[in-house]
């Protein structure tokens, strides 16, 4: 008798079968909101980690035409470096007041971001304006005339190219040799935007430079 007492189950009704199919739906239901929730925030970091991947791979400035160099009063020695940069197809727009430029030869290294003396009046611009000078060794400028140009600021944009002149000189002021690079000698030049990758012009000044003469350089 004791044992038909003990296994009988009449007294489990439905009533306490639909609370333990609740507790069981409420936990699976839980379980996988957690689940979900963990998958879809890893989705999305994995997006952001993508898309970040791709914005500091990419650039967004990019050369346009040759490197020019000028030669010294004395000949021998290139004491000016100009050079143009657009932005890529389907880049960003690019900041050049937080772009940084590296210059590297044989024997100095400097690296440089674009300070706008807040004391310099900067020139109107058109075909030859620039703006005020900068620690960048000397000045960058629009190319375009002021009426295609609209932007009064200094954001490379689609559509529009910038000259970059560098004045080796007053660009190797703080430098430790303070040499201007000479005949044969290779100098690497670094444009680091705020976002994308580093423009990098590495050149090889010719075999003879005659005073006052423009080269381009390869």
């Amino acid at each position: 008798m004791w044992n038909r007492l003990s296994k009988d189950e009449k007294g489990f009704t439905g009533l306490e079968a639909a609370i333990v199919l609740i507790a069981f739906v409420v936990v699976a239901a839980v379980f996988s909101y957690v689940m979900l929730g963990a998958g879809f925030y890893t989705t999305q970091k994995s997006q952001e980690v993508v898309h970040t991947g791709v914005a500091q791979a990419s650039s967004s400035i990019a050369p346009s035409g040759d490197v020019i160099v000028r030669a010294d009063d004395d000949g021998g020695n290139a004491d000016q470096i100009t050079f143009y940069i657009t932005n890529t197809a389907g880049g960003t727009s690019v900041d050049l007041d937080k772009t940084i430029l590296t210059y590297t030869d044989e024997d100095d290294f400097v690296t440089r971001e674009y300070m706008v003396d807040s004391t310099t009046t900067p020139v109107t611009k058109g075909p030859t304006s620039i703006p005020a000078d900068g620690a960048w060794g000397n000045t960058y400028g629009w190319v375009y005339d002021g009426v295609i140009v609209t932007n009064d600021d200094n954001l490379l944009e689609k559509g529009e190219k910038y000259k970059v002149v560098i004045d080796v000189t007053q660009l190797l002021a703080t430098s430790t040799a303070k040499t201007l690079p000479e005949v044969n000698e290779q100098v690497k030049i670094e444009v680091k935007p705020p976002e994308g990758a580093v423009l990098t012009l590495t050149k090889s000044l010719p075999a003879a430079l005659s005073a006052d003469q423009f080269y381009p350089v390869y």
